[in-house]
């Protein structure tokens, strides 16, 4: 009897293993716009695309509302998360502050395999940069915002950056690609001044990047909302002339 209850206390691993496996099928689903704001999560549905029962998908959703992309409603069941004007400022504000201070601690760390990893994505940047196939250059600003998360070396500010960048990838994966040539630019003048050890201008201009793919984003929908969307270009100085010509 004692080693049945002992047995019953302990963590089920293949269960814990089941439940992350359904909350990044879910997770994923949502980000990827499968699902979008305001839409109902149907347990029945949910768990049949994951092939799994309906346990580990509630435990999933509860979970998922933890993160913040999904309400729980009390007899109404789960509803992906709306993001109100304020949460998409607030979220802005944010990854601007916090990549550039990432840029800015990659620069000054300027070891020989960061600059070996820059100069790498850099090359192959540039020349997807003349093919017409957008979508390479979608993949490689996605490589650029991993590097940008480990090159600070900083594990908590990671943490922090991946969690927010599931939330803005949920915001603006609608225009990744649309935007990816102009970003590609902005990124490789940021990896250019981490290369360089510049901090500043590492620094200044990461979070001027984040500002102007809100500032975009925002524009698209500003007829049908009353955002101010030139707001969004007080969150950080605007890049002094010298210093454009510097990231060329």
């Amino acid at each position: 009897m004692q080693q049945q209850k002992a047995k019953a206390l302990q963590p089920d691993a293949s269960r814990q293993s089941l439940r992350d496996l359904t909350t990044n099928t879910i997770r994923a689903a949502i980000l990827s716009g499968q699902y979008r704001p305001g839409d109902r999560l149907i347990e029945d549905k949910l768990a049949a695309e994951a092939g799994v029962s309906r346990n580990p998908v509630r435990e999933s959703l509860r979970a998922l509302e933890a993160e913040g992309l999904v309400e729980l409603k009390p007899r109404r069941g789960a509803f992906v998360a709306t993001l109100t004007e304020d949460d998409v400022l607030e979220l802005i504000e944010l990854r601007a502050s916090l990549e550039g201070l990432a840029a800015k601690l990659a620069a000054r760390r300027g070891d020989a395999a960061l600059v070996a990893q820059i100069d790498d994505l850099l090359a192959r940047g540039d020349a997807a940069a003349t093919e017409p196939n957008d979508n390479a250059l979608a993949e490689l600003n996605h490589e650029y915002h991993e590097l940008l998360a480990c090159a600070g070396a900083n594990r908590h500010l990671m943490e922090v950056m991946q969690l927010l960048r599931a939330k803005t990838q949920w915001l603006f994966g609608s225009i990744m690609t649309a935007r990816a040539r102009d970003s590609w630019g902005e990124h490789a003048n940021i990896l250019r001044a981490m290369r360089d050890g510049d901090d500043e201008l590492a620094g200044l201009l990461a979070s001027r990047h984040v500002a102007d793919v809100g500032r975009f984003y925002l524009a698209r929908d500003r007829d049908s909302s009353e955002l101010d969307v030139d707001a969004i270009g007080v969150l950080v100085p605007p890049v002094p002339t010298s210093a454009r010509s510097r990231s060329r």
